[in-house]
């Protein structure tokens, strides 16, 4: 299903069966359309008293099991989730006119996962992990470069390790809708919802 309209008659609706399928074809598309990121996605979750969090961060990993993004673990994000694992994804192409959205549970990617994540990261963005208390007041722009400054001198000359507060978080979805721009507002919006069987396909009106 690449055409914009994701097929408007019943047949083609039917033929759609795989979630992660249409997924990894629109990202494609949006890696040939998007001048920054196209991995950007908004992440919300939940916070005390039912409150909603909002912020946006990069899809890392993908496979047929959920979305993978990385993080500080004690971040507000990494707390949220730690207490209440759900969570909700948007990605927005605007130059496809196109958006997915995602919603599920959550669960920690293994360390063998995240140990490999970190180890591709460039070691500046390494040193970052350690350095950053992600999330707590800031007094001053220089504490954090002076804390920067003293974990570059910690590490000068060897690896820089995996922090025990950085891990992955997978998003397992079960449900997903894929939203075409279509003239006069009558827009396409395919959705996905999870059964002991597989997927329930829909369709909503715009």
């Amino acid at each position: 299903m690449t055409e914009a309209n994701m097929g408007s008659d019943t047949a083609a609706l039917n033929s759609i069966r795989d979630p992660f399928l249409l997924f990894r074809t629109w990202l494609k598309d949006a890696e040939g359309a998007e001048l920054n990121d196209p991995n950007a996605m908004t992440l919300a979750t939940v916070g005390e008293g039912g409150r909603p969090s909002a912020r946006v961060v990069l899809l890392k990993g993908l496979d047929d099991t959920g979305f993978v993004f990385y993080t500080n673990t004690l971040s507000r994000k990494g707390v949220q989730l730690g207490a209440r694992p759900v969570a909700a994804l948007c990605f927005h192409w605007k130059s496809l006119r196109r958006q997915v959205r995602v919603e599920g549970e959550v669960e920690r990617v293994t360390d063998a996962e995240a140990d490999a994540y970190f180890a591709s990261r460039p070691r500046g963005s390494r040193i970052g992990a350690w350095a950053s208390l992600q999330s707590q007041p800031l007094d001053s722009r220089s504490t954090l470069e002076n804390r920067v400054s003293q974990t570059e001198a910690m590490y000068a000359g060897r690896e820089v390790p995996r922090p025990p507060h950085w891990s992955g978080y997978r998003i397992v979805p079960d449900y997903l809708e894929f939203w075409q721009d279509r003239e006069f507002r009558l827009h396409d919006r395919i959705t996905f919802s999870r059964q002991d069987d597989g997927w329930s396909v829909g369709r909503l009106y715009p």
